[in-house]
């Protein structure tokens, strides 16, 4: 049975696969880690206009230095909203207004904090895991699916092998995402 009969499709569990490590990428951008970064500010809605638009539709955001984050408010009727977005957000920054900028000193995490980050990494890495299991076994279902409708031994052997290694190098890459991001956070 040639494998076009078969419904296997292992091009979209690796892009399901894909999608997960690039959903933790962008958890982890979301972490702060003492340093400036313009993705920290990604998860903050601001009331603008009668909705809630991402604080980077109504500015320009910079990062001059390594602990501070600058917002160029295009709306200057928008900064005390932007402000107040900011201070809501839980993100632990106390915007200082300088006219039409919007200026973030990143303090210092004292230990504590950069021990919970950890552990919120951690949280995010299993989630990918987990997801990454998920595709893992959407793509044996399809190999017994297959295997049902005819797909021999060896073939099936063959696929659960493809599969399992598609899984191992995602679970190996979202390990090595998570190391280096605990040695991120923890570095002083």
């Amino acid at each position: 049975m040639a494998q076009d009969d078969l419904d296997i499709d292992s091009d979209g569990l690796q892009r399901r696969m894909e999608g997960a490590l690039t959903s933790l990428k962008s958890d982890f951008a979301s972490l702060r880690t003492g340093r400036a970064s313009a993705s920290m500010l990604d998860p903050i809605q601001v009331d603008a206009y009668g909705q809630m638009t991402p604080i980077n539709q109504l500015g320009t955001i910079n990062v001059p230095e390594p602990r501070m984050v600058v917002i160029n408010v295009w709306d200057k009727g928008l900064i005390a909203k932007v402000e107040k977005a900011i201070r809501e957000s839980g993100i632990g920054i106390n915007p200082i207004s300088d006219g039409p900028l919007i200026r973030l000193p990143i303090p210092e995490l004292n230990e504590q904090r950069r021990r919970e980050l950890t552990k919120v990494a951690a949280q995010y890495s299993e989630g990918a895991k987990v997801a990454v299991r998920n595709v893992r076994r959407d793509g044996m279902d399809m190999i017994k699916k297959a295997k049902a409708a005819g797909m021999g031994e060896d073939d099936q052997k063959m696929w659960q092998e493809e599969v399992q290694e598609m899984t191992d190098r995602a679970i190996t890459l979202i390990d090595r995402l998570l190391e280096s991001k605990q040695v991120e956070i923890m570095q002083v």
